[in-house]
């Protein structure tokens, strides 16, 4: 069985997957569930440091500390599973958490402040107004149409030429309002006429494969 947690070392951490050698803060451990939650789910291989050396988790405490992280960090409550791994001698703490149907999942940010994480690659990144406003609308029955524009027209030309735009291209170069540049995107997103390309710097808005 020690195979199994060996390979999942060798890929490294990525999108759904991350090394902790210890835990330590429960807030902290929150924003990693989150993130997986509110993406495509993961797995948190504690006792592995950043490297992929295996150290061991130290005390049973870990586990408790991201119960904690789960249920008292997460709003609403992140479901997660485990399983401990012996590898040979040390003690491998695998925790699986599968992607959410009830997104966004908040964890705490600062100064008393909830928000929701992604994950991006092997980070955690913040979601910003446009997916949230996704979120909250993909989960509401409602007939989702399009009034064929200038506004819309120029973005699909753009895209068609270009192949990716921000936000605040959408608004300076289109002479868009914020808020009419936010629904048209977030209707196209709904649509699955565009899709969202995040990145650690950037966000940006390509049509979507089905649609390219």
């Amino acid at each position: 069985m020690s195979k199994y947690i060996k390979k999942l070392i060798e890929q490294g951490e990525h999108q759904q997957l991350d090394f902790k050698f210890e835990i330590s803060d429960s807030r902290k451990i929150a924003r990693t569930l989150v993130a997986f939650t509110n993406t495509k789910g993961g797995k948190i291989l504690v006792g592995v440091k950043d490297n992929g050396v295996i150290a061991g988790i130290r005390s049973d405490e870990e586990y408790y500390m991201i119960e904690a992280a789960a249920t008292l960090y997460s709003r609403p409550e992140v479901k997660f599973t485990t399983r401990e791994w012996d590898i040979d001698g040390k003690i491998v703490l695998e925790v699986d958490i599968p992607p959410s149907n009830h997104r966004p999942h908040l964890a705490p940010y600062k100064d008393n402040l909830w928000k929701a994480y992604i994950r991006v690659d092997d980070q955690n990144l913040l979601a910003n107004r446009i997916l949230l406003k996704t979120w909250e609308l993909s989960g509401i029955e409602k007939n989702v149409t399009i009034r064929y524009r200038e506004e819309e027209k120029f973005l699909m030309e753009y895209l068609e030429k270009k192949n990716r735009i921000t936000f605040s291209q959408f608004c300076r170069i289109g002479g868009i309002p914020r808020q009419k540049a936010e629904t048209i995107l977030i209707n196209f997103i709904l649509l699955k006429i565009i899709t969202m390309e995040i990145t650690e710097k950037q966000v940006y808005y390509r049509i979507a494969e089905t649609n390219s």
